[in-house]
């Protein structure tokens, strides 16, 4: 298991900016930093090896080792106050729990807060529970020892709403709890017939305290967890807390609830049933009596600003005391309430029907770990694919080693290189600690073999804190669709091999590409994903040629719109990938670090979304594939994803196209008849893990060249989900490998306005056949004749 990880505060710099590094040494031993340039970061043997340039740097040193820990898991903050050290009280919500038990494979999760201000290590406080049993509880704290629970006695179902609530008065000693199911046609994930016989679930408690007001506390008041300490030494402040004007401390937290909840609020006084209802139909406070709203002391109101989006973290107390909250490790917003008819499918449009909010145990928006060395870069670093490399005393063995990967790109008023190099950096958020290695069996079988497991992927499953990607599912069983780059990425890192490929995958397999373009003498700026966004085609059109890596497949609206419009303007666009430009991708829009990704019921994809749950929170709007919003990839890359078998890979054969005038100069020695890429580190062939096809029906370009077919593609390919409609015995087109005319890689090219042009070579595995045969072959000979074309000012023959 690894012994040291870590994290950058950005993923790109420029000469003289600073990039801060965060490190967890997970034994408090001391660690050798160094600062290296990432060349090629495959260990195969059979290519040319790993690389890497040592860069001397200030911070070249042995540094003192910390334990640095992740507390994963999302809830609202609202900082202490006394108004919450109450007597008497009454706590109401609505809840939609989703692991009230166990989790979905059967794991016990213990309790869960759903409101608390609740010291758990000291135990005094009070709170609304969900008991070990599932039941729903109240708690009251006197000191440690000394806590009175009750309990509704009824098990509260998965998926299920419930209107709930809890008051205590100190005067009289009286205890009320009650749990009420509050199913609709649409609201839940269960039909009416759950409630059938109702009184299984349906459940009170009245009874009496014999201790008197729960113990005073300096805990803040939480919702969907509980604190275990007051103190963390970590703070909310700027990005996506830019509203607050001094930085909050938060607790370290526990008791980490899973569902959602909607219309919480405390009153200091021990309210009548029919008081609580009248609270509860209120999203605030609005339309009740004064008397009630000033006993009311925090009424939050989820859905007070979720429009023209709910990317805010802010949480509006609506009461009199106006005691907001922050939603920390960030809650999932946008999401149907318990009120939702099905009537309205975005959150703009109908936003009283989305009053809730989704709690996850383990999300995680931000490490929040000390800085451990800061590195200015200097002005005469080139730019390229870096690293911060960690070796716990100095030791280079898998486990005592780990890599911080950024990107330097050229200085602002530097002279620009005439190609450019886009690295997926969105897509490497959304791949970010998958963990499919250990907890995916579908992996396997797409994959067909066993997995290899590294010491990365034994962390992952060993410390769940360190958050997920957007290929895996939580506890609950939703879909991960928040993704941060501010915790360590332990698949985004040299040397890994990952499940998905017979190799590599992502950034590592994109170093295919860095190598041979190391090699060839090529000067290249680099840029990212994120500086895409922030820039958009101001920044391609400083270059004759922009090329992507090798899998590019989340992208925002704002990079579609740079690429598309860098073509039309006369760029030229090389895609040397597969399965690029896919899933709508969304960066939140006060913190380029976090990435939303809410993946449909149409694509290939590793979940579905929810019913009602399409539209994204960090810009409102609908989310899922870009075919579903009229920007296939074809549109701009001239192929559409169209099969993909994680295993073996294949060859190309030149078609007639290829020896037409306008074509022909690419393919200067390269015989007619001789297969293109029958070898390489990803699979022994150029055309392998996922595939793009020609197709004028999704958009290719009537004008547009195929210039070569990939052919020998065995069972393990598969088509993909958005193209099959029935699944019929016999029905080629849903059939696998070579029985489906569909599945094959075409190599596309065509001319855009003012002497542009787009190639696309249409497979995930084509950069690892560059290296073959120390760089002499016919993949390496077809990519320099492209680059070598590309570059020429003037029209393209």
């Amino acid at each position: 298991m690894l012994r040291i990880t870590g994290y950058s505060d950005k993923f790109s710099a420029r000469p003289g900016e600073e990039i801060s590094f965060y490190v967890n040494s997970e034994f408090d031993e001391q660690y050798q930093a160094d600062i290296v340039r990432l060349i090629h970061g495959d260990t195969n043997p059979d290519g040319p090896g790993y690389k890497e340039e040592l860069i001397h740097s200030n911070i070249s040193d042995m540094h003192a080792g910390k334990n640095q820990q992740i507390y994963g898991g999302s809830y609202i903050f609202v900082p202490n106050n006394e108004l919450f050290n109450v007597n008497s009280f009454t706590l109401c919500a609505y809840i939609y729990p989703t692991t009230p038990y166990v989790d979905v494979e059967g794991v016990e999760v213990g309790e869960q807060a759903i409101l608390s201000k609740w010291d758990a290590e000291n135990e005094t406080g009070y709170g609304l529970f969900i008991n070990s049993d599932g039941e729903l509880c109240l708690r009251i704290g006197h000191g440690k020892g000394k806590v009175e629970e009750f309990s509704t006695g009824k098990p509260l179902y998965r998926k299920v709403w419930y209107k709930i609530a809890a008051s205590f008065d100190v005067n009289t000693g009286k205890v009320f709890v009650f749990q009420t199911p509050y199913v609709t046609h649409t609201n839940s994930g269960h039909g009416m017939s759950m409630l059938h016989p109702q009184e299984d679930t349906l459940g009170s408690y009245h009874g009496t305290s014999l201790m008197g007001g729960p113990a005073v506390n300096d805990c803040p008041f939480l919702m969907a967890s509980s604190t275990l300490k007051s103190k963390s030494g970590r703070y909310l402040t700027g990005g996506h807390f830019n509203y607050l004007d001094d930085p909050h401390e938060i607790p370290i937290h526990t008791h980490k609830y899973n569902g959602k909840i909607e219309r919480p609020k405390i009153a200091n006084k021990a309210l009548e049933l029919h008081e609580i209802e009248l609270l509860l139909s209120c999203q605030g406070i609005e339309n009740i009596p004064n008397e009630l709203k000033e006993v009311v002391i925090g009424a939050w109101n989820f859905n007070a600003n979720i429009t023209p989006n709910a990317a805010s973290t802010k949480i509006i107390d609506d009461s009199l005391c106006k005691m907001n909250g922050c939603g920390v490790n960030l809650p999932v917003r946008g999401v149907p309430g318990f009120n939702w008819s099905s009537d309205y499918m975005s959150f703009l449009h109908g936003p009283q029907e989305y009053g809730a909010i989704h709690f996850h145990d383990e999300s995680v928006d931000d490490a929040r770990w000390d800085v451990s060395f800061k590195f200015k870069v200097p002005e005469s670093l080139k730019s390229g694919v870096y690293a911060a490399r960690l070796r716990v005393n100095r030791l280079t063995d898998s486990e005592n080693e780990d890599y911080i990967p950024f990107f330097i790109r050229p200085a602002k008023d530097a002279k620009k290189a005439k190609l450019c190099l886009l690295m997926a950096t969105n897509s490497y958020m959304a791949y970010a600690n998958d963990n499919l290695s250990v907890n995916s069996a579908v992996a396997q079988l797409l994959t067909g073999r066993v997995p290899l497991i590294q010491p990365n992927d034994l962390l992952l499953n060993e410390y769940k804190g360190y958050g997920l990607g957007t290929y895996t599912t939580y506890r609950d069983g939703w879909g991960v669709n928040i993704s941060s780059r501010l915790r360590p990425i332990l698949n985004m890192r040299p040397k890994y091999i990952h499940i998905l490929s017979p190799s590599l995958w992502q950034l590592n397999a994109d170093l295919h590409f860095v190598d041979w373009l190391y090699e060839m003498g090529y000067d290249v700026d680099i840029h990212t994903d994120e500086d895409l966004q922030n820039e958009g085609v101001e920044l391609l059109k400083q270059y004759q040629v922009v090329m992507t890596g090798h899998h590019p497949e989340y992208i925002t609206e704002q990079g579609w719109h740079a690429i598309h419009d860098y073509q039309m303007q006369g760029g030229r666009f090389m895609y040397n990938a597969a399965n690029g430009f896919y899933w709508i991708s969304t960066l939140h829009p006060d913190n380029g670090n976090l990435l939303e990704v809410r993946k449909g019921d149409n694509g290939t994809r590793a979940w579905t979304i929810n019913p009602g749950e399409y539209c994204n929170a960090f810009d409102g709007k609908h989310g899922g594939l870009w075919r579903v919003r009229g920007r296939d990839m074809c549109k701009i890359l001239g192929v559409s994803f169209t099969s993909f078998g994680l295993t073996y890979s294949s060859y190309y054969k030149r078609s007639p196209d290829s020896e037409l005038k306008e074509c022909s100069w690419m393919f200067e020695g390269i015989g007619y008849d001789e297969p293109i890429g029958d070898f390489g580190l990803i699979g022994d062939g150029a055309a392998g893990l996922e595939l793009d096809r020609y197709d004028l029906e999704k958009g290719t370009p009537h004008r547009a060249f195929a210039l070569a077919n990939s052919e020998g593609h065995n069972d393990m390919f598969v088509t993909v989900t958005e193209d099959s409609t029935f699944n019929a015995r016999g029905n080629i087109l849903n059939g696998t490998g070579e029985s489906n005319p569909n599945t094959r890689a075409d190599i596309v090219y065509y001319k855009t306005p003012n002497d542009g042009a787009v190639i696309s070579f249409s497979s995930m595995s084509w950069l690892g056949s560059l290296s073959h045969n120390n760089y002499e072959n016919n993949v390496s000979k077809l990519m320099k004749n492209v680059i070598d074309g590309f570059m020429k000012d003037g029209p393209l023959p």
